[in-house]
């Protein structure tokens, strides 16, 4: 039965002669998208959710170059089709192809910048900052003589072969990893990609590779995925703390390989403590201090959960001049899980019950969907946790290859800031 009758009888058929026929619509030359996302797309920004479509191609398959179009008809650019939370990422406004020409131009605008703004002795940086550098998707970052392309979904795939080829042309690597960088509203498992991470051309790292940042050593694997040792995004909140280490005890909470720790040791803290929940990071920690002919002996490195190291310290009447707080999104430790989102009021109180008075909270949270105002708001719902009261001496952010672009809200994605606690 046809599903368009819905259980009733169809028409009984009238001879009237020939009847005709409706004309057939025709089919859509791109994604029509609604007024809502037009709106978006004229002010700079560069996705268009699945719910913003209202028209599509049949048989559209992820990696597809298709054009946008408003309803008008007027045309709004060309993206990469993606069956993911985000249905298309737009690489150009105007009409034209996604090819080389296009993927050069972007490379050049984005060495443009870096070349005019990293500082020296500084081998670990980001070339492709994905949408804030006109290539939706995509990072690429620099590590030595080693480049890791990172890719948040599949349909990127469709410009890989010929971004390898310029970055090979333009920066002569010894070796270019892939690394897929999921987001946790997307259901792509990187462990089912079509291409798996890892080495696509040249040759990987035999061993840590040896990275600086304003001289100051890191060693890192950058064949490792997320993994890779150090975070260039910080690099600028480093430079900034470099004047305010002296004298004090340090305390690095969620330390990663221990960057934040290595300078304060160099910029004259009497004592650092380095906590992580990974026993292989704080060994990549004291591997970081040696490099700095630093002896890790003169410091101490603490595998545990943060909060009950934390609580341990407090009931113990522990104190820091300085406190790091610098959460991973999503962690689960003994304490059970832990959301940067919903639990950093809780980390901040925390750790300000374990700061000296005059001591500085130094936070940071890398999460693009909590904005500046929400971040600022959490700090202080902790303080006011904890009793308190603080002083906002500085607030800092991404460097400046790490650019955000403005239309595009989501690339101001880490938030820092140093506190003076009274």
């Amino acid at each position: 039965m046809s599903r368009g009758y819905r259980g009733r009888k169809p028409p009984r058929k009238q001879n009237r002669g020939a009847t005709k026929k409706a004309p057939r619509k025709k089919a859509p030359t791109g994604v029509v998208v609604n007024a809502h996302s037009e709106g978006w797309l004229k002010r700079g920004f560069c996705w268009v959710y699945p719910d913003e479509i209202e028209e599509q191609p049949r048989g559209l398959r992820g990696g597809e170059v298709v054009p946008i179009i408003g309803k008008s008809g007027a045309p709004l650019g060309v993206g990469i089709w993606d069956p993911g939370w985000i249905a298309v990422r737009r690489f150009r406004s105007d009409v034209g192809p996604i090819d080389a020409a296009l993927l050069r131009g972007a490379l050049e605008r984005a060495k443009t910048l870096r070349d005019r703004t990293l500082p020296p002795e500084t081998t670990a940086w980001r070339l492709v900052n994905a949408e804030n550098d006109g290539l939706p998707g995509v990072r690429v970052d620099m590590y030595g003589w080693h480049v890791v392309v990172s890719l948040d979904a599949p349909s990127l795939l469709t410009i890989l072969e010929p971004l390898v080829a310029l970055l090979n042309e333009m920066f002569s690597p010894r070796g270019v990893t892939l690394a897929w960088r999921p987001d946790h509203r997307d259901a792509f498992d990187p462990a089912n990609a079509p291409r798996a991470a890892g080495l696509i051309d040249g040759r990987a790292p035999n061993s840590d590779m040896v990275v600086t940042e304003r001289g100051v050593k890191c060693l890192v694997r950058p064949g490792t995925g997320k993994d890779i040792g150090i975070y260039p995004d910080q690099r600028d909140n480093r430079a900034w703390l470099d004047a305010h280490w002296g004298g004090r005890r340090m305390l690095n909470l969620f330390a990663h390989t221990g960057m934040f720790s290595v300078f304060a040791a160099l910029g004259g803290a009497t004592e650092t403590v380095t906590v992580d929940l990974s026993e292989a990071y704080l060994t990549r920690a004291e591997a970081n201090f040696r490099a700095n002919d630093l002896d890790p002996e003169d410091h101490l490195f603490i595998a545990g959960d943060v909060r009950k190291v934390m609580d341990r310290f407090r009931r113990t009447g522990e104190r820091f001049d300085a406190v790091v707080l610098d959460p991973p999104a999503f962690s689960r430790g003994p304490e059970g899980a832990m959301s940067a989102k919903q639990h950093y009021p809780g980390l901040v109180a925390g750790a300000l019950r374990v700061t000296s008075p005059d001591g500085l909270l130094i936070c940071a949270l890398n999460l693009g969907e909590i904005s500046p105002r929400d971040f600022h708001r959490a700090v202080r719902d902790g303080a006011r946790k904890a009793g308190r009261g603080l002083q906002l001496l500085h607030e800092g952010g991404q460097p400046p290859d790490f650019p955000a672009d403005v239309d595009f809200p989501e690339g101001r994605y880490l938030k820092f800031g140093v506190w003076r606690v009274l």
